[in-house]
């Protein structure tokens, strides 16, 4: 009687347990899909256990924390909840992969006002999927339910990773001098980053819904605005096998302007060629549509390129060559010359 009146009183105050019960019991199916031999135990631990794999003389662990942002909101209108979970581990392993590190496990942290079963196993489905792809462990998270501070069907999303590189591999950008050159691998769309000034200009100022159709961009905005954020794991590595990569950028928060000079070394400036590369549509939509100056679209946009390398120039036509293998594109978007450190526009 009183595990009842408990249970209740919870559910009065806006907790159900029960869903949450059940919630988990959606998730395991998902998470075990997403299992490495470096786990050991099960849902439902205080804490995940994982082996750290051999054959390391000096490992370092990298981590990184991180959120969708303001995705949800979208993905909350478009009822899609798969693609937001791919998009937080996809964004997360690029995170880290800058650093050269390789992931190991993952672990999620998803919070809304009122649990619903099921939105939370679509989320978990989209996590475990990317998990796989990046041969990653989904080790576990928190699922919060907490009324007052989320209303309606809002919800967050977030998570932390951890990956491993051996200590003399580390990708740290103090290897980068004058004469590099910067490569640039191709994004899916807006990835995770800048949707809070998308909604303002095509949900407020424009008056656009989810299902309206863009002539320009040929699909509807929610498919547009909804693309997955891509991983480039599998490129990375692949060229990591056959040529010492001196830095690596992920366009996120900050776009351009700010990501670049975070791997750049003192007295050496980026100068990219912006006609370098095609922007996609989307992104010369917005700064139509939103009359925004350049200095605005390249510190908050990734324009069309999510990940920026800096190799040798000795070792441009080899790398181009690794990533046609793979076909995939690449392009050659600037170089580095002396001067202060930033980014510099041309």
């Amino acid at each position: 009687m009183n595990k009842n009146i408990s249970q209740d009183a919870y559910a009065a105050a806006g907790v159900d347990i029960k869903a949450g019960q059940e919630a988990v019991r959606r998730m395991r199916s998902h998470v075990r899909t997403a299992r490495t031999k470096g786990v050991l135990g099960d849902l439902g631990a205080f804490g995940g256990l994982f082996r750290l794999p051999s054959g390391y003389s000096q490992p370092v662990l990298v981590s990184s924390t991180d959120g969708v942002g303001t995705k949800v909101r979208l993905a909350v209108g478009m009822g899609s909840y798969d693609t937001v979970g791919q998009d937080l581990v996809n964004h997360s392993v690029n995170d880290i992969l800058v650093q050269g590190a390789c992931p190991l496990f993952f672990m999620d942290y998803f919070a809304t006002g009122k649990l619903n079963p099921l939105v939370a196993e679509l989320i978990v489905k989209g996590l475990a999927k990317a998990c796989r792809e990046n041969q990653c462990a989904l080790l576990g998270g928190e699922t919060a339910e907490m009324p007052g501070v989320y209303h309606g069907e809002d919800f967050d999303l977030a998570g932390t990773i951890v990956g491993i590189v051996e200590k003399k591999l580390v990708i740290d950008g103090q290897r980068i001098r004058p004469g590099d050159v910067l490569l640039g691998l191709p994004s899916s769309g807006l990835h995770t980053n800048g949707y809070s000034l998308v909604r303002r200009i095509l949900f407020q100022q424009m008056g656009f819904n989810l299902q309206t159709f863009i002539p320009e961009l040929s699909l509807a905005l929610g498919d547009e605005l909804m693309k997955v954020h891509r991983s480039y794991l599998s490129v990375v590595q692949a060229l990591l096998k056959k040529i010492r990569i001196k830095g690596l950028a992920h366009l996120t928060g900050g776009g351009w302007l700010e990501n670049i000079p975070r791997i750049l070394p003192s007295a050496c400036q980026a100068l990219i060629e912006k006609d370098s590369w095609p922007v996609l549509p989307v992104f010369k939509y917005l700064q139509d549509a939103g009359r925004l100056d350049e200095a605005v679209m390249y510190r908050t946009f990734n324009m069309g390129i999510g990940m920026v390398m800096v190799v040798a120039r000795s070792e441009v036509d080899q790398v181009i060559q690794i990533v046609k293998t793979l076909r995939e594109p690449v392009y050659q978007v600037g170089e580095i010359v002396k001067g202060p450190k930033g980014v510099h526009l041309v």
